[in-house]
């Protein structure tokens, strides 16, 4: 045991270590204030893109481009899927890449609502396509929304063309106040396969000239409330062999087709201010084993026997095994937009800035040429009615 220590001694000591210990705590809580970071800033809503303006006159498209870099012209002619529960990503990749459209699959509804698709156009310098697949009865987009609608079948069964007018005109509408501007619908491909089949019940009918008429009044009721329709699946999906969703497929030969299934094409303009999706169907004596999709003999058969002359997109070139089971997807991108396409879709979404450097890569070595590209710019701007 130590001996015990003189009074005074012992309180100047347990003064000093006190003083010491004060000392320590205070350079430490000082040290620990300089360490934490400040408080982060309130997070500013993203800065709304400079609009380019609609112009007018003769060279009114050749204005707007005029304004836009090379990669923003070839991004307006691709259309991506887009996550519809994600508002802030369809935003953010509208404001990177300046793509032309975006479409809404699966049944998500969060980009559908609140007027969440607004951010998506303050990010952007042209108007973007906003697209969905509403046909009625198995494909359809809105119904938890607002309300189911019948398959295409069942309207051409129990409505008249009229009545088939108005439901698209009150679902027109629907879309519009929620922000989608282009519908992939209606069908016009001929079949009386059974409803569960690849086109099925989504066919107004095998015939011809029923399945134009009951077409057609569902695409002016679109129409009349300032959506855009898609024609869907030139040259006629409805005898082709099989799913393209799940490989390739072919068709009757084009003489046989010309007979049947492009007969409702014949009327095109009557369908007024629509669009025309091209499908993934190797035609016999046209499409020479590619799909329809990525031919330009196809491409030449709508523009030419069939005169059409406004925005043509293919079918889905990201999720469609009749197109991926042969080539990458930034290669069909390239290949279709070749061929004809004005649009080229992907609804599995991604991959933006590989598919725009390969379009990128293609223009500079003039393997997709600049007329080309000029042309379908055209068509898919004065479809938006910027020019």
């Amino acid at each position: 045991m130590r001996p015990a220590q003189p009074l005074t001694r012992r309180l100047l000591l347990v003064l000093a270590a006190g003083a010491l210990l004060a000392a320590v705590v205070v350079y430490a809580s000082g040290d620990e204030a300089e360490q934490q970071p400040p408080a982060a800033a309130p997070t500013a809503p993203p800065t709304p893109q400079p609009r380019i303006a609609a112009a007018e006159g003769p060279d009114a498209c050749a204005t707007v481009i005029g304004q836009l870099t090379p990669r923003q012209r070839l991004a307006q002619l691709v259309v991506v899927g887009v996550d519809a529960s994600d508002p802030r990503g369809a935003a953010d990749l509208v404001r990177a890449e300046q793509i032309g459209g975006i479409f809404l699959g699966g049944n998500a509804t969060a980009l559908l609502q609140n007027k969440a698709l607004d951010q998506v156009q303050q990010a952007a310098r042209l108007p973007v396509s906003v697209a969905i697949d509403d046909e009625g009865g198995r494909v359809q987009r809105l119904d938890d929304l607002d309300g189911s609608i019948p398959s295409a079948r069942k309207m051409a069964a129990t409505m008249t063309t009229d009545e088939v007018r108005q439901l698209a005109r009150e679902r027109g509408r629907a879309m519009a106040a929620r922000g989608v501007t282009v519908d992939y619908a209606p069908v016009l491909d001929l079949t009386d396969a059974a409803a569960g089949e690849v086109i099925g019940d989504r066919s107004f009918s095998a015939d011809p000239d029923t399945a134009r008429r009951y077409a057609q009044a569902f695409a002016a009721g679109l129409a009349d409330a300032g959506i855009q329709p898609v024609l869907k699946h030139f040259p006629g999906h409805g005898r082709a062999t099989g799913d393209s969703h799940q490989g390739a497929v072919t068709t009757p030969p084009l003489d046989e087709l010309r007979d049947n299934d492009l007969r409702p094409y014949r009327h095109l303009a009557e369908f007024g201010d629509a669009a025309v999706m091209v499908g993934h169907l190797d035609v016999p004596g046209l499409t020479g084993g590619e799909p329809a999709s990525l031919s330009p003999a196809a491409y030449r058969l709508l523009r030419g026997e069939f005169g059409f002359d406004g925005p043509v997109l293919t079918d889905d070139l990201g999720a469609m095994k009749a197109v991926t089971q042969r080539y990458p997807l930034p290669q069909a991108v390239v290949k279709a937009v070749q061929s004809g396409a004005d649009q080229a879709l992907w609804s599995s979404g991604g991959r933006v800035s590989t598919v725009l450097d390969a379009m990128e890569k293609a223009a500079a070595d003039r393997t997709l040429s600049a007329d080309r590209v000029t042309d379908a710019l055209t068509t898919v701007l004065r479809a938006k009615h910027v020019c």
